[in-house]
């Protein structure tokens, strides 16, 4: 939707949506319906996390909020279109037939400009209004609000045709520029929670390339030496000769076995089969390819969103990490289970243990410290999770992570 959509240029590598809306009213006659219908909006919009989802609850409950026929929103870019447009009342099948995302001109342009809501009788008979394609739906009475975050304008929301007689009033605009402001938090909350996740995998990319190098690295060269001392020794000291050649396939299987090792962890998570599965199929592989007794034990139904998920897997990940790499531990044991309401994960191990407050003071010199730790409590955090390490030298270690639904 958008009153204004021209046919002229429009750039084509936005993301839209059209949905259709289920409708719903509200009785504005009752002020405690209404701080209702907004506390219900504002909570749909909050449990999100992606910002294309945030955006497409944003339009759906502005709709269902004020009973509109039509809503949009715009995530304006920098080169005259839009990064994201989301509708809602507008079926896929008209969608295509109305054609390319709109531009910032006409009414759109308008509003971006002047930063304030619009609130009109009927639209088409505004100045500002041009561009009707054939397939789009008539637009008459028309309310829209710029969300704001500060100065930045992140998008602006409009409504259209509202379904009871008599247009939007002005109590409609106090109540969509209330529910927009909210909508700004959710929208800038979602765009910190995928910038924070793609940090998150730049530093995953900076840990597994230390650990190419310091790993594998350092036993290549090892082995290298060797060979080259087993050359100088084979026509003078046969017997040591021998010995040095079995240190040369002993460095060789450790080096492949720490390649195949940083390799797996390389590989992304498949969630496909669900959280439980798919951690049972990782410690699996784990437990063939160390000698740690590396075991899994799931209590009961599992059940998170996708995304959450996806942070559980990579906590276990990194904790797992560390007991096989750093703590020379010989049994590891991974329990994953549902907790008062919630799902708890614990990863112990019986491996050398650390000290959790002189690793936090080494600023990643610890080999459980730094990047790893902090690492698996922003992925927590994210999630709205509790992480908790308990450890001490010569003690084995136990992360615990609680996750409420």
């Amino acid at each position: 939707m958008g009153g204004d959509t021209a046919a002229d240029g429009r750039a084509s590598d936005g993301k839209r949506s059209g949905r259709r809306m289920d409708g719903g009213q509200r009785d504005c006659g009752d002020p405690g319906a209404t701080l209702h219908a907004v506390s219900s909006a504002v909570l749909a919009v909050t449990r999100h996390l992606s910002v294309h989802e945030v955006l497409q609850v944003i339009v759906r409950a502005a709709a269902q909020l004020l009973d509109a026929r039509y809503a949009a929103l715009g995530v304006p870019d920098d080169r005259g279109s839009f990064a994201e447009f989301v509708v809602e009342g507008v079926s896929d099948g008209r969608w295509e037939k109305i054609g390319p995302l709109p531009r910032q001109h006409g009414m759109l342009a308008a509003m971006l400009r002047d930063n304030e809501p619009k609130r009109l009788a009927d639209i088409r008979r505004e100045p500002e209004f041009e561009g009707w394609p054939a397939a789009h739906p008539v637009l008459k009475d028309f309310l829209g609000v710029p969300i704001r975050d500060g100065d930045d304008v992140l998008g602006i929301l409009f409504l259209a045709n509202r379904r009871r007689p008599g247009g939007f009033t002005r109590a409609d605009e106090d109540l969509l520029t209330l529910f927009a402001a909210h909508a700004a938090i959710a929208m800038a909350n979602a765009r910190l929670y995928e910038h924070n996740r793609e940090l998150t995998v730049v530093a995953e990319r900076n840990r597994l390339a230390r650990e190419l190098h310091d790993a594998v690295a350092q036993k290549l060269f090892s082995l290298r030496l060797t060979a080259q001392a087993a050359a100088a020794l084979a026509e003078r000291d046969p017997a040591r000769t021998v010995r040095e050649l079995a240190e040369v396939e002993r460095l060789a299987a450790d080096a492949l076995a720490e390649l195949r090792a940083v390799i797996f962890e390389l590989r992304p998570a498949d969630l496909a089969d669900g959280l439980a599965a798919s951690l049972r199929k990782h410690v699996e592989v784990l437990d063939r390819a160390y000698d740690t007794d590396v075991r899994l034990t799931v209590d009961g139904a599992v059940v998170l969103p996708e995304e959450h998920e996806a942070v559980v897997f990579r906590i276990a990940q990194e904790a797992l990490h560390n007991a096989l790499r750093h703590a020379s531990a010989r049994t590891v044991r991974v329990r994953l289970g549902a907790l008062d309401g919630g799902v708890v994960l614990e990863v112990a191990d019986d491996g050398t243990g650390f000290d959790p407050g002189a690793s936090a003071k080494s600023g990643g010199g610890e080999p459980h410290g730094g990047l790893g730790l902090a690492s698996m409590r922003d992925r927590a955090c994210s999630i709205g999770g509790t992480l908790t390490i308990d450890a001490a030298p010569g003690t084995g270690t136990v992360v615990r992570l609680e996750v409420p639904l």
